[in-house]
């Protein structure tokens, strides 16, 4: 089967109360199909660069810089990604706050009514946000993809990057590693899920030679993995956290390439300080806990986690020492 009519088909299947926002394959497949049958005179026309008594099928491809494809393609491109990403950090970010809630906390929630439905249904929906990421992500793909072989140009992945630079590529969401995990500690719940279709067999925790990834096996012979070691202690990551560029650090190694105390949070965090790996500055002010992934890390690894928590925590009493002996020594004027 297609991707196109696989795309679809999931996109239907979503019930009609979720209004789940998608990918305009079919619109972005005509406007690069115009480009390609030259319905609209391109830049190498208007140039006089082009043989116009050839026909459309003799090999003609649009050049890199078309007014047809530019104008219309990546704006539009642009705009569905953002409504994409923007819809699935949301609705993500709601479902965790209800899961990771307790007491009059949850109680309250549930009776604002966000999400509707029971224990099964939470679970349910998260899963198939997982699969609404990661088919959006692959739609995503190969429409760049396409764009670049009709154009024979590689501005599909430099656009790409770009939306990387802008945090609206679905795959670098800390969400998704939230959810990831959510749906690896809810594994065994027993629950009857609706028939829909199968896009990926599921999440797991890896270790590789002691070090630990989520990985997903995707339909289309596609596999995402999401590296959990710390470039920064270079072990497995200690109460993780993900800045807005989507790298994963322990939170006091974050804070630590921050310039900031575990006292003042990333938030305090400078608008120059940079990620550690990509070098983007202004990453940690949004930088999000991963609270699911923390529970999954803490199951599997119940002895490493037990050895950082006593030394990180004598570096917490440390710091919150100096910190407070600081404020007193300014509050008197020492």
């Amino acid at each position: 089967m297609k991707f196109c009519k696989k795309y679809q088909e999931f996109m239907q299947a979503q019930d009609e109360k979720k209004k789940l926002p998608g990918v305009g394959l079919k619109k972005l497949k005509k406007i690069l199909k115009r480009c390609r049958r030259r319905d609209f005179p391109c830049q190498s026309q208007m140039m006089g660069l082009c043989d116009e008594s050839k026909s459309p099928t003799d090999g003609h491809v649009c050049p890199q810089l078309c007014p047809v494809c530019d104008g219309t393609f990546f704006p539009s491109l642009l705009q569905e990604m953002s409504v994409v990403v923007g819809c699935f950090n949301d609705r993500a970010r709601k479902l965790l706050e209800l899961h990771l809630a307790s007491g009059f906390q949850k109680y309250f929630m549930w009776m604002k009514g966000k999400p509707q439905g029971n224990h099964v249904a939470l679970i349910q929906e998260g899963k198939d946000l997982v699969a609404y990421a990661l088919i959006n992500a692959i739609a995503i793909r190969k429409i760049l993809k396409k764009y670049d072989k009709i154009h024979l140009s590689t501005q599909g992945q430099a656009f790409r990057s770009h939306a990387q630079s802008m945090h609206i590529e679905i795959l670098q969401s800390p969400w998704l590693s939230e959810l990831m995990a959510f749906h690896i500690n809810m594994r065994e719940t027993k629950m009857n899920s609706r028939k829909a279709p199968a896009l990926f067999e599921g999440c797991s925790l890896v270790f590789t030679d002691g070090k630990p990834s989520l990985s997903c096996e995707v339909f289309d012979s596609i596999k995402l993995d999401i590296d959990l070691t710390c470039s920064i202690c270079l072990d497995t990551v200690f109460d993780p956290v993900s800045l807005t560029c989507g790298h994963i650090f322990c939170y006091m190694c974050a804070c630590s390439a921050a310039s900031v105390t575990i006292v003042d949070g990333l938030k305090a965090a400078g608008h120059k300080e940079k990620c550690p790996l990509c070098r983007e500055a202004g990453v940690y002010e949004g930088a999000v806990h991963l609270e699911e992934l923390n529970i999954l890390l803490s199951r599997s690894c119940p002895e490493y986690w037990e050895e950082r928590l006593q030394s990180e925590r004598v570096e917490r009493i440390r710091q919150v020492k100096e910190h407070w002996e600081f404020q007193c020594r300014a509050f008197m004027g020492v």
